[in-house]
């Protein structure tokens, strides 16, 4: 009996070998990713998707197992980053905490703003709260981890406590902490969001498709967090399967531009295609900056006037970018840039009045209109024929 003993100890009833011990550490730290993106992140806090009442509350349960967090107490707090992002009532921000603290103090962060009850009482609205939720979950939160430590144990013997331990601190590490740092700190983005968040990889597999942070922050209610033909997001992937299976159903996902052959009327179908891709629009508008930029300092090399090509050539990185996004030196960089070429001049001019546009709500839709009319025939009479032929694209927004 004690040998029986020893024996489930150290193999547990699974009895796996150690790399089919890992194997199943990893798929089921993976399904923990899949319930953060899928369940709490897409579903319950931008309502993207509607969820089956099995699927959900199967994401509910093994969540409560294998982080302790609460769904209502998760949305609240990723609510409040998307309304105070970057700000100093931003929860996890490290633009203003500071990187390494998110990095490797996101979870103290988050366990610290769920003790706030403004952001609860604010931002919680529309989450589970069935008798499930204030009986067990809210009220036994360690009780779920803790069963999972017994079950880890009892499938894998004694190392099923370190496959626990790996469980434990998944979350912490590559949500609290890679993506709400991270992704705020450093990679690509494709489009210039208000916020400092950013794409850092173009694959989302490891953390479910999170790491198209950028993407996420300018289609905030979209369940599809991929955008470019490049990108995969293993988080829609699954999304498209459970769809399939009739356990869910998505109600929203990012636009996409379709542009009309033969179109050269600006009407209202074409405002209104503009501006539901107005992202994508000011996004194409930044390439067409940067291979302008490129052009002028390939010019300004070949004539040898090295003085004003390394004042351009200092600024290649950054010139394409907001004038919001800009520093101070940078700022003041400018004329200096204007002063050497007035056709970078009229792509900024150009662009900062197309980006006002957004942010004019009191105008109606025929003034909107009249004033898209009026900036198309302004970049088609410039004689800069990149002007001219994103005018000519604008025109077939449909």
């Amino acid at each position: 009996m004690l040998n029986s003993s020893l024996d489930f100890l150290g193999n547990g009833l699974l009895r796996l070998s150690w790399w089919q011990i890992i194997l199943s550490a990893l798929a089921m730290t993976h399904v923990t990713i899949i319930g953060v993106t899928v369940y709490l992140h897409r579903c319950q806090a931008h309502r993207a998707l509607d969820l089956h009442p099995v699927a959900s509350h199967f994401f509910r349960l093994w969540l409560w197992m294998t982080t302790g967090m609460l769904t209502g107490q998760w949305a609240a707090i990723h609510r409040k980053h998307h309304a105070k992002c970057e700000t100093e009532e931003d929860p996890h921000s490290p633009q203003t905490r500071g990187f390494w603290k998110v990095l490797l103090e996101g979870a103290e962060l988050y366990r610290a703003e769920a003790k706030n009850e403004e952001t609860m009482r604010k931002f919680s609205h529309g989450t589970p709260n069935d008798w499930m939720e204030r009986n067990v979950y809210s009220k036994y939160p360690i009780l779920g981890i803790s069963l999972m430590m017994v079950i880890d144990v009892a499938l894998f013997g004694i190392v099923g406590l370190s496959v626990w331990a790996i469980q434990m601190i998944w979350i912490p590490f590559w949500a609290a902490g890679v993506v709400n740092g991270l992704a705020h700190f450093w990679g690509y983005r494709n489009f210039n969001s208000a916020d400092a968040s950013t794409n850092i990889f173009p694959w989302g597999i490891l953390i479910g498709g999170e790491e198209l942070h950028n993407n996420h922050h300018t289609y905030a209610t979209s369940a599809k967090m991929s955008n470019k033909w490049f990108e995969f997001d293993i988080g829609w992937m699954y999304i498209r399967i459970l769809s399939a299976f009739r356990l869910a159903k998505v109600k929203k996902i990012a636009p996409t531009p379709r542009l009309s052959t033969g179109k050269l009327v600006l009407d209202q179908d074409t405002l209104q295609a503009v501006l539901a891709n107005r992202y994508e629009v000011m996004a194409s508008y930044g390439k067409a900056v940067k291979r302008a930029y490129r052009q002028e300092l390939a010019h300004l090399k070949e004539v040898g006037a090295r003085e004003k090509y390394q004042v351009m050539r200092n600024a290649r990185s950054w010139f394409h970018k907001e004038e919001s996004g800009l520093d101070e030196p940078q700022k003041r960089q400018l004329p200096q840039i204007f002063a050497n070429s007035q056709k970078l001049r009229t792509y900024i001019e150009l662009r900062n009045e197309l980006a006002s546009m957004w942010e004019r709500s009191n105008a109606s839709r025929d003034q909107l209109l009249t004033q898209l009319q009026d900036w198309c025939h302004r970049a088609e009479q410039s004689g800069i024929k990149a002007l001219q032929e994103f005018a000519m694209r604008l025109r077939r927004y449909a």
